[in-house]
């Protein structure tokens, strides 16, 4: 029996977990828990996860390769199954489901508005790695997407923030209150505009903070982000200790990041000594990895 990587999941509670995927089972979780080790190699080749619609997953009809570097385990043919089912799409302009509307903070100055459903809670916002949130309203799938539209062109806000941005921002982030106070000034400004649909309640600022879900205080003892890992590689391995993970990125010891959709379509097994990579910084910590690494710069402060 062979188990696939389908990345990281977050649930409403708890931390986050790597998740499997093998043909004609029930899908597996493996929790991550920061301050242990994460050791594996990757074997094979890095095959198309297929479609998942209405609670299983259809495989990939080709067993499809997938490129390495790429951050969707679907082939074009499954990716385009998948849009045209998407709410992204905007394919469902019927759907009775209630939508919320949020602004999500991922560090000062980097702030987006978008939408979920109702029934997933938060757990859209961790899976993007925001590190604070609110809502903003609730009501029908087109008065939300309506009124997205209007804080985006309204507020100068973006509906998506690069990755590359908010890793960089992860070790240097100002304190909760000031998180909360940037939050809660978009929020007003947001409900003090005119045009709202009249099907979407407006909801009270409420922060949410996920500094402690997702192990900020360990990002920064790591140093931040020195590097991130660009691809898999068969027979490339993984090793360090786990210090945080926000959305779908893994911080581990010496600042590598490992952008968990770039596991999702790998056979991953456990590697070597697990604590190999747990000691020490930079180059000494990331003995045991051995997959392509893209050095970040260290970000110089002033001169004076």
């Amino acid at each position: 029996m062979t188990w696939w990587c389908t990345g990281v999941r977050w649930h409403a509670a708890g931390g986050p977990a790597l998740c499997w995927y093998a043909h004609g089972r029930d899908p597996r979780e493996s929790p991550l828990v920061y301050g242990t080790a994460l050791a594996f190699r990757a074997r094979g080749e890095r095959r198309c996860l297929g479609v998942w619609r209405g609670g299983r997953r259809t495989p990939c009809p080709h067993g499809a390769g997938v490129p390495g570097r790429a951050t969707r385990a679907q082939c074009e043919e499954c990716a385009r199954v998948d849009r045209a089912h998407s709410v992204a799409a905007d394919t469902f302009a019927d759907d009775p489901r209630p939508y919320h509307v949020y602004v999500a903070w991922f560090g000062p100055g980097l702030v987006k508005v978008g939408i979920t459903g109702v029934v997933r809670g938060g757990v859209r916002l961790l899976e993007q790695g925001a590190v604070a949130f609110s809502w903003l309203g609730r009501g029908p799938l087109m008065a939300a997407r309506r009124a997205e539209e209007l804080l985006r062109t309204a507020l100068g806000v973006p509906d998506r923030v690069p990755y590359g941005d908010k890793r960089a921002q992860r070790a240097r982030l100002p304190g909760a209150d000031e998180r909360a106070a940037e939050v809660a000034r978009v929020h007003g400004d947001a409900l003090g505009l005119a045009g709202w649909p009249e099907s979407l309640e407006r909801l009270p600022c409420r922060v949410v903070d996920h500094a402690e879900r997702f192990g900020i205080d360990g990002v920064v003892a790591a140093g931040g982000v020195t590097g991130v890992v660009g691809e898999l590689t068969d027979g490339g391995a993984v090793v360090g200790t786990l210090v945080g993970a926000a959305g779908p990125d893994l911080h581990l010891s010496g600042g590598l990041v490992v952008d968990s959709r770039l596991l999702a379509g790998w056979r991953l097994e456990a590697w070597g000594d697990a604590g190999a990579g747990g000691e020490g910084a930079g180059a000494r910590a990331r003995a045991g990895v051995t997959v392509p690494v893209r050095e970040i710069p260290a970000v110089q402060g002033g001169l004076f």
